[in-house]
């Protein structure tokens, strides 16, 4: 047998996996790695997040990524290079973090590796009826895999739009897994560049839990910011807070039909994103609304898309938590404004029932390469009723 198959085969029989997480979002700020001991799968699984850093990507690197990334057009050259490059990229910091820890790469199983999504196209979005849903990761999991000597699981989103379904949230099946109340409503709220939330009823409810995008969280935030103030985001919603919300501005943008599609739904910053905005002003004549005022109406219109979406599964206004992670959490005057727009509901960190907020989406990668390597699968709530698993491997030789 081939030694490496022989290993793979090892790691599945383990009663618990060491495995490395890796996220990088849509605001394209850094890759996130989280270390987790993964004891089990299943419904049996149990995770520790054993060490957690966020490296920021190099300047020039950051740009040329975003050269690329959610526009329509883009030189095959690029995508090529730097779908070879982000892997080896992330191979190195993933060494960089591994020395830090005094950890040695033999006592990693694996790799579970997000990449950097370039582009997502579900039919919802391209509208061509002969094409299917479809979505694209750049970072090689095979450079992943040689850069660091570790087994290495990528490409997750391809077998969920294989499956029927549109690459997105993924969240959803490990929420349902590990965080679902025996006797209480939640939902686990994610406010990244775009922001979802999964619903999960208890366990003694018949009800069905749904996971969905909301549309932008910090994305249209972010552009306005760096373009106008020069700054990356609006650190502690300083910007929102001094501006004041144009009530007109924000009902012409809430105008989009993507807000009025039913759930579940997803998007991404190709539709949301400066040219978004600068077309719905334009429609409306706009050219003289003060930066703050913009970024104050951004934050409102995150606010109350994510609010009115959570409305429409929690129909009863039940009393009912939300726990928040994403980068969001840490915009106050967001997450004030979320909290006063849904008063039957309590807003609270992620933490309280997990670890820390900004390790969510990496750990949730962790746990889908967790579950592919030992166990049967997950429904994804399409007509076909048989189990997929998320991932492809990659051997280190």
């Amino acid at each position: 047998m081939n030694s490496a198959i022989q290993k793979l085969y090892d790691i599945t029989q383990k009663p618990n996996r060491i495995i490395i997480g890796l996220m990088s979002g849509t605001s394209l700020d850094g890759l996130d790695i989280a270390l987790c001991q993964i004891n089990g799968s299943g419904k049996t699984t149990e995770v520790e997040l054993k060490n957690f850093e966020t490296i920021s990507y190099d300047p020039k690197f950051k740009k040329r990524l975003k050269s690329i990334t959610s526009v329509p057009k883009a030189s095959m050259e690029e995508v090529c290079l730097l779908h070879s490059r982000l892997g080896n990229y992330h191979g190195k910091l993933i060494l960089e973090a591994l020395e830090k820890w005094g950890i040695d790469s033999t006592q990693i199983d694996c790799i579970a590796s997000h990449g950097q999504t370039i582009y997502h196209a579900p039919k919802s979005q391209h509208n061509q009826p002969d094409m299917p849903n479809a979505t694209l990761q750049i970072g090689d999991g095979d450079h992943v895999a040689h850069k660091t000597g570790i087994l290495t699981v990528s490409d997750f989103r391809q077998k969920h739009t294989a499956a029927g379904g549109e690459g997105a949230p993924m969240a959803a099946f490990v929420d349902q897994m590990l965080f679902t109340h025996d006797t209480k409503e939640r939902i686990l709220l994610n406010i990244g560049g775009i922001a979802n939330f999964t619903y999960l009823p208890p366990h003694t409810s018949d009800k069905k839990s749904i996971t969905t995008d909301t549309g932008p969280g910090n994305t249209l935030i972010d552009n306005a910011v760096q373009k106008y103030f020069d700054e990356d985001f609006d650190k502690d919603g300083r910007i929102a807070k001094q501006g004041s919300v144009d009530p007109t501005v924000l009902k012409a943008l809430k105008s989009d039909p993507y807000f009025q599609k039913s759930l579940p739904k997803t998007t991404g910053p190709e539709i949301f994103n400066l040219n978004w905005i600068e077309k719905q002003l334009s429609k409306m004549g706009i050219t003289d609304l003060p930066s703050d005022n913009l970024v104050a109406t951004l934050t409102q219109l995150s606010a109350e898309t994510i609010a009115e979406a959570i409305q429409k599964v929690n129909l009863q206004n039940i009393q009912t938590a939300i726990y928040v992670s994403g980068g969001g959490l840490h915009n106050p005057i967001l997450i004030e404004w979320i909290d006063e727009l849904l008063p039957n509901c309590t807003i609270r960190n992620f933490e309280e029932i997990g670890f820390d907020p900004d390790a969510k989406e990496a750990v949730i990668f962790a746990i889908l390469a967790n579950e592919m390597l030992a166990e049967e699968g997950f429904l994804i709530n399409t007509d076909s009723e048989k189990k997929v698993n998320f991932g492809k491997i990659s051997f280190p030789d």
